[in-house]
């Protein structure tokens, strides 16, 4: 299994505020920008994404007291990989959170929280967009 993460999302409670604040106020330049979430491109492989929290708790679950409300996103090459991962972070002592399924981005993924309370999305984001094009980028990456 290569290891590298291509995406860290963000809970925020005002995604527009966040807007301001990267877009109109720091320059970065919004790689997709709908009404719940924000992908920022940060890094050739590295994507941020800003969501908005109560679409983040609908999806993800309801983040650990204690913790930062984040999903750290580890993609693999098809909708079969990301149902093995997760069989494998249950067989670890995982707990998953919601099972492999169809996004409205375009790709297939599913969630696990790790021993230490932190959620994980495991995801095939197949063909173009930010997520596919990060994916690309981070094999090429871990290829070396």
């Amino acid at each position: 299994m290569e290891q590298y993460i291509t995406v860290i999302t963000l809970a925020v409670e005002d995604r527009a505020a966040m807007r301001r604040f990267f877009v109109d106020g720091l320059g970065w330049a919004a790689a997709l920008d709908v009404e719940d979430v924000l992908f920022l491109r940060v890094g050739p492989s590295l994507v941020l994404s800003l969501w908005d929290r109560e679409s983040f708790v609908a999806e993800v679950g309801e983040p650990a007291r204690g913790l930062a409300p984040i999903t750290l996103a580890h993609n693999v090459g098809s909708d079969a990989e990301v149902d093995t991962v997760l069989d494998r972070a249950r067989a670890a002592g995982a707990l998953t959170v919601q099972p492999g399924q169809r996004r409205d981005w375009g790709g297939y993924s599913g969630y696990f929280v790790d021993p230490a309370g932190y959620h994980w999305e495991v995801a095939h984001a197949p063909g173009g967009g930010v997520l596919g094009e990060a994916l690309a980028a981070g094999q090429a990456f871990a290829q070396g």
